[in-house]
């Protein structure tokens, strides 16, 4: 299901929301002038050695902080040489792997993240963004720690962000297009919607621990994103605290 409205009202412009997305469209533009062409001897390519470098790397983080992940020296040297380790934990949230995977967290991020900032304010939102996407890696993290696959994407912060909505506005009604089914417009309960969605990031993620298939997954760090949402949900009440929030059923208008 692809959500493309809701029906909550913002009552501010979601400048941070906004420039986030800008942010995600910039660096993805750039990363498009990078060569997908394998170089020798490593066969990595110029886009490859940007997401090593920038990209949240598993074993790189947990080796940097202490954490000894089960690999070789050898392969600690090689992949997180270059990798800015800290640092790759913020910018990573800001990476795409393709056009389909920018297009739908940016969709995502459109519909829902705007009412969550008019709910927190612009400041706390912005912080409530990185918090929750730290959330997100740290927990993909600790579940594959010994992984050296970049983890990109803002999914994981998306995916706070959308607890935040569930736990400020459940009954809220969203748009949403079924792909395959003549994108034919379904209105659904953003507790139902959101739901279905946390429900199959569970199984896949539960699924993806059962089997030693390294390609079960998809290359879905669905792990970020129950984290995520799990912070979403537990940190959401503490960064509206003396703001006015719509109620749950506050139904101005349908956004299209």
């Amino acid at each position: 299901m692809i959500p493309v409205g809701d029906s909550v009202h913002s009552r501010t412009f979601p400048i941070v929301n906004v420039t986030i997305i800008g942010l995600n469209i910039l660096i993805f533009l750039y990363e498009l002038t990078l060569s997908t062409t394998p170089l020798r001897p490593s066969g990595f390519s110029e886009l490859d050695v940007f997401f090593f470098r920038w990209g949240a790397i598993p074993a790189c983080l947990g080796d940097h902080f202490g954490f000894h992940p089960d690999v070789s020296q050898r392969e600690l040297t090689f992949y997180c040489t270059n990798n800015r380790a800290v640092a790759s934990v913020f910018y990573s949230m800001f990476l795409h792997g393709g056009w389909l995977h920018l297009f739908g967290n940016m969709i995502f991020l459109w519909v829902f993240g705007d009412n969550v900032e008019d709910a927190m304010g612009h400041l706390r939102y912005a912080l409530f963004y990185l918090i929750v996407g730290l959330a997100a890696t740290a927990t993909q993290v600790f579940i594959n720690q010994n992984d050296f696959t970049p983890a990109i994407g803002a999914s994981g912060a998306i995916a706070g962000v959308l607890g935040a909505y569930l736990v400020l506005y459940p009954r809220a009604r969203v748009t949403a297009l079924i792909p395959f089914i003549f994108f034919i417009p379904f209105f659904l309960p953003a507790v139902v919607l959101i739901g279905v969605w946390f429900a199959m990031q569970l199984i896949s993620g539960v699924a993806a621990l059962t089997t030693t298939d390294v390609n079960a997954g998809g290359g879905i760090a669905f792990f970020a994103h129950i984290g995520g949402f799990a912070a979403g949900v537990m940190l959401v009440k503490v960064f509206v605290v003396g703001r006015t929030v719509p109620p749950s059923g506050y139904h101005r208008y349908l956004r299209h």
